[in-house]
């Protein structure tokens, strides 16, 4: 992989930022979005939920489908 200048390494592992992620954790969306992590896990316990993305237990959301979806509503 190679580094950018976006991209910090840290006790090699490389930091990206969260507006260059393409999934986040429930507390990196929280931070991004605005939206507390306790409204965004029941938005992405519906089946149907757009920007959600289950890897086994783990909930991730999808950084510009979440987007989309908040652009998208008047009220959560």
């Amino acid at each position: 992989m190679q580094k950018t200048s976006e991209q910090k390494k840290t006790n090699n592992k490389y930091e990206v930022p969260i507006w260059m992620k393409l999934n986040l954790t429930l507390e990196e969306a929280a931070i991004y979005s605005g939206i507390g992590v306790t409204k965004l896990k029941e938005i992405t316990n519906s089946e149907d939920c757009p920007f959600v993305l289950w890897n086994g237990t783990k909930r991730l959301i999808k950084r510009k489908k979440m987007e989309e979806f908040v652009e998208n509503q008047y009220s959560l």
